[in-house]
């Protein structure tokens, strides 16, 4: 089992970064695929990012070259570097984690982080 504490959400305006952070407890984080997903008022929950335990990457057609999805297996951690935020960003940001799962759907993932709210000004 992997417990997730997502965090780094904020307040920014249009144009700005922010990092999120998924620390993951358990000894076998380098296993896992981690995905980052995203859900605003009233929509459902969508893909972001995924990377997998081998380092390779998805991202989504609206985050593509402004969202990096990056881990550290040595900090059992996973990070979502968004920069040139727009305000259709804004959402509630959770990662996710999986053994065998690596895609982009989210019922598919066994573990969750709480969730960080990021909200973009414009």
């Amino acid at each position: 089992q992997v417990q997730l504490v997502d965090s780094g959400g904020g307040l920014v305006q249009a144009g700005g970064s922010l990092r999120l952070s998924c620390a993951a407890s358990g000894r076998t984080f380098s296993g896992y695929n981690i995905g980052w997903f995203r859900q605003a008022p009233g929509k459902e929950r969508e893909f972001v990012a995924a990377i997998r335990w081998n380092s390779n990457t998805d991202y989504a057609t609206s985050v593509k070259g402004r969202f990096t999805i990056s881990r550290d297996n040595f900090q059992n951690a996973a990070y979502l570097q968004m920069n040139s935020l727009k305000p259709e960003d804004t959402a509630v940001y959770y990662c996710a984690a999986d053994q065998r799962y690596s895609g982009r759907l989210a019922g598919h993932y066994d573990y969750w982080g709480q969730g960080t709210q990021v909200t973009v000004s414009s």
